[in-house]
């Protein structure tokens, strides 16, 4: 492989670049698709400069010439495709040019197969991330269509060092290098969007789909033109450009897919068109949508462990039955005007829903409503006058977020001056939360056995107390309404202007102002007058309900519960304090400042700036005395923090790079935590309140980052990058058990600061097109990474006689493998990842009851092959190992939650004209 890579190596002549005019152009494939990441190089004449620059993600470059009239000869280096050259007449050096790179040989190593090919879209990716100042990752849109991703959190998986949160087996929240999610802040063409959720900064990734992007980039070290809040990496989403083709384009997906624990409904389809139009064909008008249906009926079984006088016992055990639709609808529409290579101006929108409708069949025992016998172990218990129930709910959850964008970027002489201004806005709503619970008169005894921890033994399903259904009588109705509102309008200016020959001076700022509405109704009936009209047996329908091998009976007629539900709902008794103490407003004011130097001679790069970040935080939440007085609490934060940057990229060969960066981050803490309010949720006989904490203080980052990158050719890479970031306040939520409103054995969560902690790691990666195989095995190619992370913060107090405790969300060890073929029309590719267990949340009293999730691996496969130019027809297995989602307390015996989701087969139509 080496000698391989320095055949193809090319590298620019070491020259002292002289100021004289701008020749800009546009670099393309055969397809008329911008190649994005190419080296440009004034090279091969007397009087070369060897100034170099990139082109943009629609292949757009602008290079210094010399002074001296005469022709000028460009190098365009290109991984995925031989070096070339192209010679511009001096008459038409004050004019844009436009090259078409050609296709890859017709051996073994072409890469060109129109409209499908994985390989073309791995070198877009590569070529992006060689040229680039910082360390970054890249994931191109046609790349993410090779895999069976259908949203953002789930493509973002296969990046190095790069773990995802799951929700009944969809992607849902990021764990860049190890980090909690909220570190990694998202952007949508480089402006932040607010999270949906008000119990977090995360952004629900699984509200975006994955196919209404053009790029996805994962920005491992940030500089001092980027946001700060991103301890982790900053993850920027580019939507699609109608420049980022010539001319006129359409692409399209449909298909239609069967799950194992569905009912095969799921379909998806997505399609883009763009046109470029005008007397010069300055003007550009892109719209692209996306529709997704899918249909799940994941297995669920909980189990609530507690302290008992006999030691660690099951308190309540939960068998829920979901059948869940999600329906996700996603658009885009920009419109640029690009008169000049001088100018670029642009609107651009973005709009995503996501609909979450959802069923839940429960059956319930409460060990805690009986006694425990003697003679239980920490795996088996008996208890007699144990409590039986039996609940439907219907819960639907609709997020949306749409952001609008418009910006002008303009060339004055050398420098640039850039202008944007940005309004985004997300909400979370739940139209239904409704709920409906009976309990049943028998009190038998019960035991479990956990021989078996992930599907343990209860003798309720060999004595089957809960299916006498005329047993059962009405308890209560329970009615929630949950709505949050977040936006955020963004300004921002920034200027660039060199000075000399080799650097360039940056200054500018950003003013971000958030504002988040938080409200929460709840209802509650107990009354007989609240009963159904039918009984338990006649609200029930003729369908089994059934948990994994546990029998739970009938399922609830679902026309029949709803208009239970809507008959009832306006009647019943609204809670109070619950409905008052979960609501909170924030507004968060930051304004970032920055200035940078960037130093460009030969192959080195020297970054050096500093940024100043203010934040103003204000925060309301109604507070319900002891007496039922209700008054307002106020929190207010202030504060300014200071992130110097000093960042290298040392370009031994053109594919041959270092980096290494000293930098500074802040994550500010998620609003309901700072916010003066309490959250009260309760699940069967579990109490459960988390506790705002006005006086929690951001989490600091002080970073190091290094890097070696060494490009293969034709197409590969392989890296290693280690890094090391030392925290100071890092907010933990502790959890403990207590009395909350007289009611014992409440759950109570707290935010804190811990004084200090690390967190370091290396990642690993080797991407490879093995074309120097022979004959048909030169198709073949390898994509592999593996990331090791480690680290911890210490607390001056000690909880559960513990100072030191591990990081939320930190897995030790993450890898991803796939091996690819491609070969003329036919792609396939096999892939594996996997991630190791992680921490969930910390008891502040006893370790043993910290909750974990457990590493989960999954194995996904993907084929197409091209029937036509630009028609492909292609199919995906997803999760073909049927892995289980399962968290545990302390040790893995002590299961928690165990949930299944079955495997997913997807095939469709691809169309790319």
């Amino acid at each position: 492989m080496p000698a391989l890579a320095s055949a193809g190596d090319v590298s620019a002549p070491a020259g002292v670049p002289a100021a004289g005019p701008i020749l800009s152009g546009r670099i393309y494939d055969a397809t008329g698709v911008a190649l994005p990441g190419a080296r440009v190089v004034v090279v091969g004449n007397e009087g070369g400069t060897g100034a170099q620059a990139t082109t943009n993600l629609q292949g757009e470059f602008s290079v210094i010439t010399p002074e001296a009239p005469g022709d000028i000869t460009l190098l365009i280096d290109y991984l995925g495709r031989p070096p070339v050259t192209h010679v511009v007449p001096a008459a038409e050096r004050g004019r844009d040019v436009s090259l078409t790179l050609p296709a890859a040989s017709d051996e073994g190593s072409d890469i060109v197969v129109t409209g499908a090919s994985l390989l073309d879209n791995t070198a877009r990716a590569l070529n992006q991330q060689r040229t680039a100042d910082n360390t970054v990752t890249i994931i191109s849109s046609d790349a993410i269509g090779r895999f069976p991703d259908p949203n953002i959190a789930e493509a973002l998986q296969r990046a190095p060092g790069v773990g995802i949160e799951r929700d009944q087996g969809e992607g849902r929240y990021i764990n860049v290098r190890g980090a909690p999610s909220e570190w990694s802040a998202v952007s949508v063409d480089g402006i932040q969007i607010p999270s949906v959720d008000p119990t977090t900064r995360a952004v629900d990734l699984d509200t975006l789909p994955s196919d209404i992007v053009a790029n996805l980039e994962v920005t491992k070290s940030l500089l001092p033109y980027q946001d700060a809040d991103s301890i982790a990496g900053a993850v920027n989403i580019t939507t699609r450009s109608p420049f980022d083709r010539k001319g006129f384009a359409l692409t399209g997906m449909a298909g239609a897919s069967y799950n194992q624990y569905g009912k095969g409904s799921d379909y998806r389809g997505s399609a883009a068109v763009s046109d470029t139009f005008g007397p010069d064909r300055q003007f550009g008008l892109l719209f692209s949508g996306s529709y997704s249906m899918t249909h799940r009926r994941p297995d669920n079984v909980e189990n609530t462990w507690s302290q008992t006088p006999a030691g660690l016992r099951v308190t309540e055990t939960l068998f829920k039955d979901y059948d869940t639709k999600r329906q996700r609808i996603a658009g885009t529409g920009a419109f640029e005007w690009r008169p000049s290579d001088q100018t670029h101006a642009w609107v651009r929108g973005t709009y995503a829903r996501f609909e979450d409708d959802e069923f839940r069949d429960r059956i319930g025992i409460l060990w805690s409503e009986g006694t425990l016998q003697p003679g239980s172990t920490d795996r088996t218990a008996t208890y007699r006058n144990t409590r039986i129930e039996k609940q439907v709910r219907h819960r639907k959850q609709v997020n949306e977020i749409w952001s609008a964008t418009a910006g002008i970027e303009q060339r004055l002489g050398e420098g640039t001056i850039r202008a944007d201004i940005a309004y985004s806005e997300s909400s979370q709503t739940y139209p239904r939360r409704d709920e409906l619970l009976f309990r049943s008169s028998l009190r038998p005894t019960l035991s479990y056995d956990f021989a078996d921890a992930d599907l343990p033994g209860y003798s309720l399903f060999t004595s089957k107390e809960h299916l006498q259904a005329g047993t059962y009588a009405f308890r209560e109705n329970t009615y929630r309404s949950n709505t949050t509102k977040n936006d955020e309008l963004t300004l921002a200016l920034r200027s660039d202007v060199p000075l000399g020959d080799f650097v360039t001076v940056s200054g500018g700022g950003k003013y971000r102002e958030r504002h988040i509405n938080a409200d929460e109704e709840r209802f509650r009936d107990r009354r007989a007058s609240a009963a159904p009209s039918q009984s338990l047996a006649g609200l029930l329908s003729d369908e089994d309900s059934r948990n994994f091998g546990y029998d739970l009976g009938q399922r609830f007629d679902t026309g029949l519960a709803d208009a239970y539900f809507d008959a009832t709902k306006a009647a019943s008794e609204r809670r109070l304090p619950q409905s008052l103490t979960a609501d909170y407003v924030a507004e968060e004011k930051i304004l970032g400042l920055f200035g940078m130097a960037k130093y460009v001679k030969d192959g080195t790069t020297l970054i050096a700036g500093l940024r100043v970040e203010t934040t103003d935080f204000e925060s309301s939440a109604p507070s319900v005395s002891r007496t039922g007085a209700v008054v307002t609490a106020r929190g207010h934060n202030g504060y300014a923090d200071f992130f110097p940057n000093l960042t290298l990229r040392q370009a031994f060969t053109p594919n041959l790079i270092l980096r290494a960066a000293l930098s500074r981050a802040i994550n500010r803490p998620n609003f309901p935590q700072i916010a003066p309010r309490v959250l009260e949720t309760t699940e069967g006989n579990t109490v459960r309140v988390e506790f705002g904490n006005p006086d929690l203080k951001p989490t600091l980052s002080n970073n190091v980052d290094a890097g070696l990158e060494y490009y293969i050719r034709p197409l590969g890479v392989i890296s290693v990058n280690g890094f090391y970031k030392d925290l100071s306040d890092y907010r933990y939520t502790l959890t403990s058990t207590g009395v909350y409103n007289g009611v014992g054995g409440a759950i109570l969560s707290r935010p804190i600061n811990a004084r200090r902690g690390e967190l370091y790691g290396v990642e690993l990666n080797w991407q490879q097109h093995l074309s120097f195989l022979p004959g048909v095995l030169s198709g073949l190619g390898v994509f592999a990474n593996y990331t090791y992370t480690k680290g911890h913060a210490s607390f001056d107090a000690s909880f559960g006689g513990r100072s030191r405790f591990a990081l939320p969300g930190q897995s030790t060890h993450m890898w991803n493998a796939s091996v690819f073929y491609e070969r003329g029309p036919v792609n396939v590719r096999v892939a594996y990842t996997k991630r190791s267990d992680y921490l969930d949340e910390i008891n502040a009293d006893n370790p043993a009851l910290d909750l974990y999730w457990e590493g989960r691996g999954q194995l996904d496969v993907t084929g197409s092959v091209q029937l036509a130019k630009g028609i492909n027809l292609f199919a995906e297995g997803k999760n073909l190992t049927n892995t289980p989602g399962v968290r545990y307390f302390g040790q893995r015996f002590r299961t928690y939650e165990y949930e299944k989701f079955g495997y997913t087969l997807f095939g469709g139509v691809r169309v790319k004209l």
